[in-house]
């Protein structure tokens, strides 16, 4: 049975717009309450920074810290949304916990709980521990440098798009493209509300990956598309031949995007914390990836086509 993405189009752009406008509205609310459209984490509000080291002879730190056990402390007193990470390298390691502004008393506090933790693993050393204030300046400037390295992701896709295919295939794809960033930050805009999950650095990245891995799905329908109607020479009807070529591909996007996010559902479940909501976001891009990929991208190159040309079995010759 061979998918109809043609007949369907309403139905398929439906989904994509409702899923969309919820997210905006989502982002409209986290606006209003937070002054953001997602929950910003410490990575871009600033905050505080508490690193102990544990006393290192010769080279030998002790046994290797279980960040879970020392996070479960820090949460116990009252840190949550605090991002508890290694610190290892040459004859150091221990642990550094970045969490929102804090005043002197709730940094003692913290850094007390934190000394606890590392008992079983060791004698902290003060000439290897330190207490840091992130300035929300420094912050903002991290957040802008993101943005601003997703703004020049996407008009570097859009100006190889633009080489590799004609102008509507470019345009479509990045249309495509703004759907999986759409979809994926709307989501995460809902759970900022709902449950409090913020956004850091990790998330920038996670977008900009989401970025290549989606316009790559789209670019192998493309390419199918350019592909059949060279061979075609105008025999068939445009939308026939895209029907044709999203079926053709259909079991090599499905694949790609299975591989590709069965490794991140296992991150996300046994990853730890650090990485869970990396992972998330990944995989609610990558399946979005695909859903437009497949369903959007050449709904509307068919749409597009049919509005250009009053005899669709007839389209526009391809260019090489």
């Amino acid at each position: 049975m061979k998918l109809d993405v043609i007949k369907n189009a309403g139905r398929y752009i439906t989904i994509s717009t409702a899923v969309i406008l919820v997210g905006i509205v989502a982002m409209v609310l986290s606006f209003q309450q937070l002054g953001s459209p997602l929950r910003l984490g410490i990575d871009f509000t600033g905050g505080s920074s508490v690193t102990l080291g544990l006393v290192c002879n010769n080279g030998n730190c002790g046994k290797p810290i279980d960040i879970a056990v020392v996070r479960q402390a820090v949460e116990s007193k009252g840190f949550t949304n605090s991002v508890v990470q290694s610190v290892e390298g040459k004859d150091l390691k221990g642990v550094s916990v970045r969490t929102s502004h804090l005043s002197t008393e709730e940094r003692e506090k913290l850094k007390g709980a934190l000394t606890e933790s590392l008992k079983q693993y060791g004698e902290v050393d003060p000439k290897k521990s330190q207490i840091d204030e992130v300035g929300p300046a420094i912050g903002q400037q991290g957040l802008s440098n993101g943005l601003l390295a997703l703004a020049l992701s996407f008009a570097g896709i859009a100006i190889y798009l633009a080489f590799r295919f004609q102008p509507d295939y470019a345009v479509f794809a990045i249309i495509a493209l703004f759907h999986d960033i759409l979809v994926t930050a709307g989501v995460f805009s809902i759970l900022g509300l709902a449950y409090g999950i913020e956004i850091d650095s990790l998330f920038i990245v996670a977008m900009l990956t989401i970025c290549g891995f989606s316009v790559n799905d789209t670019v192998v329908i493309y390419d199918r598309i350019r592909e059949n109607v060279k061979l075609d020479a105008g025999a068939t009807n445009f939308n026939d031949l895209v029907n044709a070529s999203v079926n053709q591909t259909l079991t090599r996007s499905i694949n790609t995007t299975l591989t590709a996010t069965l490794p991140l559902v296992a991150i996300f479940f046994f990853g730890g914390a650090t990485l869970r909501f990396f992972a998330l976001a990944l995989i609610i891009g990558f399946l979005s990836g695909v859903y437009s990929s497949i369903f959007n991208a050449g709904i509307l190159l068919a749409w597009w086509r049919s509005r250009q040309t009053s005899t669709p079995s007839q389209p526009p010759l391809e260019s090489t």
